[in-house]
């Protein structure tokens, strides 16, 4: 068994001179939740009306993300969905 001559060296001095300044950020700047004209998701039928549904979750439509509290309208059929698996409001 070989033995390495090196020695070892000291620890460094844990964190004693840590910055006790409060670094802080400024919020982000909320977007308006803005309902899009056209309804997102699968296509509404030609006799029914989209209907506005509240996400509850984020949720990605067509490529394009939404977060909680986003308003979107949707077919009727996809809001019954949406609404089954938890991503909308009741």
């Amino acid at each position: 068994m070989a033995t390495n001559p090196a020695p070892k060296k000291p620890a460094a001095p844990a964190a004693a001179e840590e910055s006790t300044d409060i670094v802080t950020q400024p919020a982000p700047a909320s977007r308006p939740a803005v309902i899009p004209a056209t309804p997102v998701g699968p296509t509404v039928g030609p006799v029914t009306a989209p209907v506005t549904v509240t996400l509850s979750h984020h949720h990605e439509i067509d490529g394009t993300a939404y977060a909680p509290g986003a308003e979107v309208l949707v077919a009727p059929e996809y809001a019954a969905r949406l609404r089954a698996q938890g991503y909308a409001q009741h």
